[in-house]
């Protein structure tokens, strides 16, 4: 699959501190190991370079949350340990992007209070505006954030593409969870090496 540059963008869902550096609110998930397994930060700061370097604009997803996490509900269990934790708190360290990755001149930064990157955003406004038939998919968590944002792009009409080496989540177990079921049906599954030498 060889990339069209002008249709196709690059999104990097929750590259936040808490979610996968040591010393966040998630830290004894296991999401630190599991991303590092992953090479997960360089991968995906290799993919955004080489996209600014052709043109695709580059989307930061960002999931935000106030003080005591007021208005994202109790209900569903991340939801309350979000709440828990005081994680991705505005603000703060740990809701700030991770080194490396960080949003540049040109970048989209879109945040959000729910798993999908579409949900309650203008991700999809944005995308339209901009003439986008493609969306690389990268980040964490690979089967929440990622999966969810990966189910809406389909939904709405995008050629989803998913990074395997660009996301990742808790451990193995459920990356390939994540990888080897929903995404059979809704993305193209690639490698960082295979998007980048396609752009």
């Amino acid at each position: 699959m060889k990339f069209d540059t002008n249709k196709t963008a690059l999104l990097i869902v929750d590259l936040q501190n808490d979610n996968l550096i040591k010393g966040g609110k998630f830290e004894d998930s296991g999401a630190v190991e599991h991303a590092r397994k992953q090479n997960v930060v360089e991968n995906i700061k290799a993919i955004a370079e080489r996209a600014r370097e052709v043109g695709i604009p580059v989307f930061h997803n960002h999931f935000v949350v106030e003080k005591g996490a007021k208005g994202i509900g109790n209900r569903a269990p991340i939801f309350r340990a979000i709440a828990e934790t005081g994680s991705i708190v505005r603000g703060t360290w740990g809701a700030a992007p991770v080194e490396g990755v960080k949003p540049k001149e040109g970048d989209f930064v879109i945040e959000k209070s729910r798993m999908s990157a579409f949900n309650g955003t203008q991700l999809d406004s944005l995308l339209r505006g901009l003439g986008i038939e493609t969306l690389i998919v990268t980040g964490v968590w690979t089967n929440m954030a990622v999966e969810h944002t990966c189910r809406d792009g389909a939904d709405y009409g995008y050629n989803v593409v998913i990074a395997t080496d660009g996301t990742s989540t808790i451990s193995e177990e459920w990356q390939e969870a994540a990888l080897n079921y929903a995404m059979n049906n809704l993305a193209t599954k690639m490698t960082t090496a295979k998007i980048i030498s396609n752009m």
